[in-house]
């Protein structure tokens, strides 16, 4: 009778998950809208879903309910045709615009409140202009956001002087009122001197770290990490003690929950040599001082696992690049990475080929690196390469921590992608449902292109689900470029028929 009452127990509890696991709903492409189309998801405001589109000289949001019916598309008047870079901070019922765009000599950076029907929330409100005497496309400013999205800061490096880069950093809170303002000069004792990835932390803190890459570029040393308070006139910087270890890329990670900065990377035991396995070092944000250290090697069973048909034991991980740390509430993190690398009818591009001459962060003011061909600003862009590369994006390893930097478990979600017209169909989207952590990604079934879902539990179990259902045909999802919008909701771009559309998937 117990084993019975256990079964019905378990019944319930599976069947409302079961009842709504993959519900798909379509928006209707736009005639405007094509392959070539750049886009942004803004998010899901008052209920609805936002969308910016470029199309040359056009910009505009469109506006979708949730039945995925296009309610408007508001022309976006105000930002000139020819803009630089353009970004977005979604709130519940409102999103900040920030946008960049250049009027003869000058660089203008200004911003905008918007509600949930894309109307504006008062006027445009100019935050920096920079002049810089000639006509550009580059981007000058980078905006980046606190986790709580209480601080948001927008800063400039001028590199004019190779020596002493020029900060110039503006630092709002959720209302675009300044609360600080500074110009900080930093000293680059080398011209191989680069950053990683900038963040902010709930309090307004900004955090980054300075490193030196070795004359060749193929690793760096000599790591220093920097910070910066709400209201500090100058930048603190921290020898990290990596003792010239031979590192690869960097993430940093922010830790809001237990006042801790996370930053971890692979490391190699020579000079392209094979990578062994991750450094993970833990910083104290109060103390300012590193309270961990560690290095964790990658056995031959994770290896087996996550090598390729193709690649033997020692060079299992060689193809691969960190996407994501998420930290948990008890001070662990989950380390995400994935198989990358191109190739081309005259051979295979290993990650020194593209790693360092392709990471912006060489040229400081870019925000995004970690993968030899990922489309910088989350952007969906075309590239015709008249099928001369090959993108390839093949298998996915999770690798959990405790607090203390141990690893509770490690696990490989096997697959393999590759496509000759660009690398929009291929790579994978995670999707934090609570319970799971589910990773969506396209896969060859015969001739068709599905939708695949593969999800990992708090105890490194993997579970593959069914193909998703009303999986139209001739639409192909990108998954890499979609955004969750709810606790079990994902929005995902799709092409039908070379038109743009999309989808919202409900879990």
């Amino acid at each position: 009778m117990k084993s019975v009452s256990k079964i019905l127990a378990f019944f319930f509890l599976i069947t409302p998950f079961l009842g709504i696991a993959q519900h798909i709903v379509y928006s209707e492409p736009e005639r405007e809208d094509g392959r070539r189309t750049n886009f942004e998801i803004i998010g899901k405001i008052n209920g609805n879903f936002l969308v910016f589109k470029n199309n040359r000289s056009d910009n505009a949001i469109s506006i979708y309910n949730d039945q995925m019916q296009l309610q408007q598309r508001v022309n976006i008047d105000f930002i000139p045709d020819r803009y630089i870079n353009v970004y977005f901070i979604p709130y519940s019922d409102h999103f900040i615009m920030i946008y960049e765009y250049q009027k003869k000599s000058i660089v203008h950076c200004a911003a905008i409140k918007m509600d949930g029907m894309a109307k504006k929330l008062g006027d445009p409100i100019d935050l920096d202009t920079t002049q810089i005497g000639f006509a550009a496309n580059n981007k000058i400013y980078t905006t980046i956001f606190s986790e709580d999205k209480q601080r948001i800061m927008l800063f400039k490096i001028n590199s004019k002087n190779p020596k002493n880069f020029l900060f110039t950093t503006f630092l709002y809170d959720q209302n675009l009122e300044l609360i600080d303002r500074h110009r900080i000069y930093m000293p680059m004792e080398d011209r191989d001197n680069g950053f990683t990835d900038f963040s902010l932390d709930n309090e307004g803190t900004l955090v980054f770290a300075k490193f030196l890459k070795s004359s060749s570029g193929d690793y760096i040393s000599r790591v220093n990490m920097i910070t910066k308070g709400p209201t500090a006139d100058t930048f603190a910087i921290r020898d990290m003690g990596t003792n010239e270890r031979i590192l690869d890329e960097l993430k940093i990670k922010i830790d809001n929950n237990n006042k801790r900065y996370i930053l971890t990377g692979f490391y190699y035991k020579q000079r392209r040599g094979n990578i062994e396995g991750v450094y993970t070092v833990q910083w104290d944000k109060n103390e300012n001082a590193k309270i961990k250290e560690s290095l964790t090697v990658f056995n031959d069973e994770l290896r087996s696992l996550a090598k390729s048909s193709e690649s033997n034991l020692k060079m299992a991980f060689n193809d691969y690049f960190i996407k994501q740390v998420i930290t948990k509430r008890d001070g662990g993190y989950i380390l995400i990475s994935e198989s990358e690398y191109t190739t081309t009818r005259g051979g295979y591009f290993n990650r020194w080929d593209y790693m360092y001459g392709y990471n912006p962060y060489f040229t400081p003011g870019f925000d995004y690196y970690g993968s030899p061909f990922y489309s910088p600003w989350n952007r969906y862009g075309y590239y015709n390469n008249n099928n001369a590369v090959r993108y390839h994006a093949e298998n996915i390893m999770i690798v959990s921590f405790d607090k203390d930097g141990n690893v509770d478990w490690s696990n490989v979600i096997p697959k393999s992608q590759y496509d000759d017209e660009s690398d929009n169909l291929i790579s994978y989207q995670p999707m934090n449902t609570g319970g799971e952590l589910h990773f969506l990604y396209n896969q060859y079934e015969g001739r068709n292109l599905l939708l695949n879902d593969q999800s990992i539990a708090p105890d490194g179990k993997i579970t593959r689900y069914p193909t998703l259902k009303n999986l139209d045909r001739g639409y192909d999802f990108m998954p890499r470029y979609g955004r969750q919008t709810g606790s079990a909701q994902i929005f995902i771009p799709c092409l039908y028929r070379n038109y743009l559309c999309f989808a919202k998937v409900d879990f």
